[in-house]
């Protein structure tokens, strides 16, 4: 005796429904991976250079970032193209309470070794993202009948960005 009480042609309209909400999702996530693609590209590949503050020189540093990477950054963290200006340091407001380091709560050291570890971690990350993302493009191409939809998905998730960043 069954458990269900459904008969065969219930179960296979409920199936027939289910195989038709499941190649709508299919279809959506389509959509989607190819218009955040070139974001997530994006992202991923900014954040794996912050992981090592590739964006950041200091003045007196023998490393001083290229432009490119200090946009770039500004891009991933801040949503603009604006640095900070290039001129000399800012003069502390000296009428604000300073507090004195011997009254500062003190930091919890942090080891060295396990932040390097974190930081590869987080790069191999990276890594891993922009490698999935590049085959699941690879993916929509090969699964999708009309390949247009895929390069105007792409290109829209490129241009619309860009265009937002430089309204």
């Amino acid at each position: 005796m069954s458990l269900s009480s459904a008969t065969p042609i219930e179960s296979v309209t409920k199936a027939k429904s289910r195989a038709v909400v499941l190649k709508r999702v299919r279809q959506f996530h389509l959509w989607l991976g190819a218009f955040f693609a070139p974001a997530i590209l994006f992202f991923a590949f900014s954040g794996a250079l912050q992981t090592f503050s590739l964006h950041e020189g200091h003045p007196g540093d023998s490393y001083q970032p290229p432009q490119w990477i200090v946009k770039l950054a500004q891009i991933h963290k801040k949503q603009n193209m604006a640095t900070k200006p290039s001129g000399p340091a800012r003069i502390p407001d000296r009428t604000k309470q300073v507090q004195r380091k011997e009254d500062a709560p003190a930091k919890p050291r942090q080891d060295a070794a396990s932040t390097l570890i974190l930081k590869w971690f987080v790069f191999l990350m990276s890594l891993g993202l922009i490698s999935t993302t590049g085959l699941g493009i690879y993916m929509a191409f090969q699964f999708t009948r009309d390949a247009r939809v895929i390069w105007g998905l792409l290109a829209a998730g490129t241009i619309l960005p860009t265009a937002i960043l430089f309204l």
